[in-house]
């Protein structure tokens, strides 16, 4: 148990400073170096091949302010100037394709030049240089696959310095996608920085990308390290029914939390396919820690066990079918379960006081917006200007309380005595 303390406040020690180290904004000389490419732009809802040329005629196009206020950054990774999307300026509801162009000037020099890509756009874009196709997130087209935008630097063409160039932008959101007040394409506009800078700041966006989802990471790690433990030790445990579906949900739940850094960190999962797992994988993570908290107090009861499984499937069904009622049924029958089990803890169980915090912090981990947003706990808190979600504090608590919780169950080895 000394030990779980010590690399519970290792690992929280390391989290700390790069939250910290990510959360610095980018470093005045290189800003003062660069070229943020905010003001006014160019807007087009539709989708047309010809806009990308320099040459295409945007005279009739709206104009649209990318500009962000001071201070202003994203409601999860705490991104820097942050604008409010296409919703927010006349295009409430809108999914589909939608073009920006603006004219950039290429200052004169030897120097070799570059963009850094817009850190948030939904969903996905491609980058064009008077006409040329410089890269983008994801793949667009007839059929479009959508991948987390992340920090990308694009090289302009040799000879771009001292002229003036038409910089065009599609963007694509998904139907699917969330229509928030302030949604649709992009949130922050490019940066223009000649080499090393745009090096530096580049690698300074990274800093920030990782840090934002940096717990998305260790977390899931500190959960599968706990389901090592129950391998390692579980056959000695008074507890081996709770241990197999808390480890069943404690894989589900390291799964689900990983997949926001891999959506964030790299193309090897589309947004579709993430926003799928999101609304399933909840579901039998609910129902396999109703199943492991059942077992804490022998017997079991069964019918704790056909209530849990029917409530699952019939959370699968809202997701699946789009019902939120079957959904909200799901979750709050599952929170009656809960308190049943609690019940049975305070009258009797073993560990009584160290079961229930554990039993509390996996509820608000599992039902947030039931039980916290209900008594106004933020969802995202901005520690060193990082979006650190409240789920995360939860897990930081919940991981070494199940931590102990496993090591309270497990029995004294039986040494053989002399001459047996």
């Amino acid at each position: 148990m000394a030990g779980i303390a010590i690399v519970t406040l290792l690992i929280l020690a390391i989290m700390i400073a790069d939250l910290a180290s990510g959360g610095r904004p980018d470093p005045a000389p290189l800003r003062a170096a660069s070229t943020l490419l905010d003001g006014p732009w160019r807007f087009h809802t539709g989708d047309d091949p010809h806009w990308a040329r320099a040459d295409a005629d945007d005279s009739g196009w709206e104009t649209m302010d990318m500009t962000a206020p001071p201070g202003s950054h994203d409601g999860d990774v705490g991104l820097p100037d942050y604008v409010g999307g296409w919703m927010a300026h006349g295009h409430p509801g809108y999914h589909g394709y939608a073009w920006y162009r603006r004219a950039v000037v290429v200052p004169a020099g030897s120097e070799a030049w570059d963009i850094l890509g817009p850190t948030l756009v939904e969903d996905g874009y491609e980058l064009y240089w008077n006409g040329q196709l410089l890269g983008g997130s994801g793949r667009l087209g007839p059929e479009p696959r959508l991948v987390g935008t992340r920090p990308l630097r694009f090289a302009l063409p040799a000879g771009a310095a001292g002229r003036t160039g038409m910089l065009a932008i599609r963007t694509y959101m998904l139907p699917s996608s969330g229509a928030s007040a302030d949604g649709g394409g992009m949130h922050t506009p490019p940066i223009l920085a000649p080499r090393p800078v745009s090096d530096a700041l580049h690698r300074a966006q990274w800093q920030r990308t990782i840090a934002g989802y940096i717990l998305d990471a260790v977390e899931p790690a500190a959960m599968l390290a706990l389901v090592g433990l129950v391998l390692v030790v579980g056959s000695r445990s008074s507890r081996k029914g709770f241990l197999v579906f808390a480890c069943i949900a404690l894989a589900l739940t390291a799964a689900r939390r990983l997949n926001n850094a891999i959506v964030a960190w790299t193309d090897l999962q589309d947004l579709v396919t993430y926003a799928w797992l999101a609304s399933v994988m909840w579901i039998p993570t609910m129902t396999a820690w109703v199943l492991a908290w059942n077992r804490w107090c022998l017997p079991a009861w069964r019918s704790i066990d056909v209530l849990a499984v029917a409530l699952g499937a019939a959370g699968i069904v809202g997701a699946l079918a789009h019902l939120p009622i079957w959904t909200n049924v799901s979750r709050l029958g599952s929170i009656a379960l809960f308190v049943v089990i609690a019940a049975r803890i305070v009258r009797g169980g073993p560990m009584r006081i160290l079961a229930l915090v554990t039993l509390a912090s996996v509820l608000a981990s599992l039902f947030g917006p039931e039980l916290l947003d209900t008594i106004g706990v933020p969802g995202i808190w901005f520690p060193f200007n990082i979006g650190v979600a409240r789920t995360q504090y939860i897990y930081a608590i919940s991981i070494p309380l199940l931590a102990f919780l496993i090591v309270r169950t497990l029995q004294p080895r039986t040494v053989p005595q002399k001459g047996a």
